[in-house]
């Protein structure tokens, strides 16, 4: 018997039985896993190249492209990124860190130097969600291309905790803002993670309208399927306590509270 990746992914296992839905392109976003342990074999320029078109392939609104990444290889480089986002050095192991920024200040210069505009709605919350979308959709295709070529990658949300120390450490213009780190590496196999379970369809999936009542059922049973993987993985338990963590006390936000101020000083103005 194989174990489903239906089954790996929702923590019940199943004979795998592909459904008549199906390709390798699902098979391997289903494999997916955070990795944070890294052996030191570089990250090749022509994988990189290969890993930025996959970004820029994926879907961008009206084609504005509002977002860059910037590739981190050096050594003392990513040391100190890994200070500012939390003391997590799997960003100092891994050979490749990518920083990925929403980014207005390209719009802005065609807007204002190539045709002559004033750039006016660049400073409204419109603007910046789009550029937070487009480089969110292009970073999830550069992680799913790295995976494909046997590479592995964890996302790294705090460097949001201080993300203008970020912004000067990478010599960002105003206009353009730190959203989130990649980690690519090849994996030490020995210390590769599981496949995370995720919440029952039925959380996420609704039909016609949205169905908040049905929540509490779903989140019950994907606690206890999740705390099955924990103590399995030998991690703390406890997905409700870490959501009311993350958003029960301001302290949760581990900073992120100030986001809006941070947005405000790289000329996000969110009109």
């Amino acid at each position: 018997m194989t174990t489903s990746p239906f089954g790996l992914r929702y923590g019940v296992e199943v004979p795998f039985e592909p459904p008549a839905a199906w390709s390798e392109v699902i098979a391997r976003q289903l494999d997916h896993r955070s990795v944070r342990s890294y052996r030191p074999d570089p990250v090749s320029d022509d994988t990189l190249t290969a890993l930025i078109a996959a970004a820029q392939s994926a879907p961008t609104s009206g084609n504005l492209q509002l977002w860059s990444v910037v590739a981190v290889r050096d050594d003392e480089r990513r040391t100190r990124l890994a200070a500012l986002a939390g003391d997590q050095d799997f960003i100092e192991q891994a050979p490749l860190f990518l920083v990925w920024l929403a980014d207005l200040a390209r719009a802005r210069q065609v807007t204002t130097e190539l045709a002559s505009g004033a750039a006016e709605g660049a400073d409204f919350v419109e603007a910046a969600v789009l550029a937070f979308v487009d480089v969110a959709l292009a970073a999830q295709n550069a992680s799913l291309a790295a995976e494909s070529l046997g590479l592995g990658t964890v996302f790294v949300g705090a460097i949001r905790n201080r993300p203008l120390e970020i912004a000067t450490e990478l010599g960002l213009p105003p206009h353009v803002f730190p959203v989130f780190g990649l980690t690519v590496g090849h994996p030490d196999r020995l210390a590769e993670t599981s496949v995370k379970p995720r919440l029952p369809q039925d959380a996420v999936l609704h039909h016609e309208q949205y169905d908040l009542d049905l929540q509490t059922a779903h989140v019950q049973t994907y606690e206890a399927v999740l705390n099955a993987f924990y103590t399995t993985a030998g991690l703390p338990t406890g997905w409700i306590n870490r959501v009311a963590n993350r958003f029960g006390t301001i302290a949760g936000l581990n900073g992120r509270e100030h986001l809006r101020q941070a947005l405000h000083s790289q000329g996000f103005q969110l009109r």
